[in-house]
């Protein structure tokens, strides 16, 4: 089902909040622990969405030298979750040995490894912003490209990016090499601070394995609500 592809973000601060929301969206499935739940929290809020029998996304995006990167992966892939994010930007050494740690983590600790997946380029950065503040000489689309293969050279199991660059990459890296979508808007949705978007079908159309839908659902005057919106725009879809 299409629904079982929307990830909704748990961007509240205290698992007294985070349980509210999952009071209000039961149906929602899979979920999205990010750094200030995590940091507030550790991993009492992931233990609350295993007794929901929920998935969840942690979201972290470790970046540090390779043997403190590789250190994190291994201690997150204990936790038993199904998604895990690290920067592109770590570098091929740092991706490769996350890829192996993961997999010593999640053996050590008797579960299923998460899927490590790379962060590209955060949705919140324009093409302008790429070459006036990080300074990279590339167009957006090929730096895109570029992040997510080394990925998949290293090992990883996906990417996250902007729905704007999924079709290219999901043609170029193939179909097993997963791809979140952040920076999802419905036409109804403000955009926020979110730079490159499309709609949720567009994007599945694109070739996207998950889309991350946030505000649209969670700010919304009636999330459940939203929430059936956003699955009736995509239940045709596969």
């Amino acid at each position: 089902m299409p629904n079982n592809k929307i990830i909704v973000p748990l961007d509240v601060a205290t698992v007294e909040d985070a349980i509210a929301l999952l009071n209000q969206l039961p149906e929602v499935t899979f979920w999205k622990v990010g750094l200030e739940l995590f940091t507030n929290t550790g991993p009492q809020i992931l233990e609350v969405l295993k007794s929901r029998q929920k998935r969840i996304f942690l979201d972290l995006k470790f970046h540090d030298i390779p043997n403190t990167v590789a250190g994190a992966c291994r201690a997150a892939s204990r936790y038993g979750v199904d998604l895990l994010t690290i920067h592109s930007t770590n570098g091929r050494d740092a991706l490769k040995a996350a890829a192996e740690a993961v997999q010593e983590g999640a053996s050590q600790a008797n579960v299923k490894p998460p899927k490590l997946i790379a962060i590209t380029l955060l949705t919140s950065i324009s093409s302008r912003q790429l070459a006036s503040d990080l300074h990279v000489p590339l167009e957006l689309p090929e730096y895109a490209l570029k992040m997510a293969l080394m990925a998949k050279e290293s090992g990883l199991d996906g990417a996250v990016c902007s729905p704007q660059e999924v079709a290219q990459l999901h043609q170029t890296c193939g179909n097993n090499f997963l791809l979140v979508c952040p920076g999802v808007r419905p036409e109804w949705a403000d955009k926020g601070d979110q730079k490159r978007t499309f709609t949720p079908a567009a994007s599945l159309q694109a070739g996207a394995n998950y889309l991350v839908i946030g505000r649209p659902i969670t700010s919304a005057e009636n999330p459940a609500i939203a929430w059936q919106k956003i699955c009736e725009e995509v239940k045709n879809l596969t």
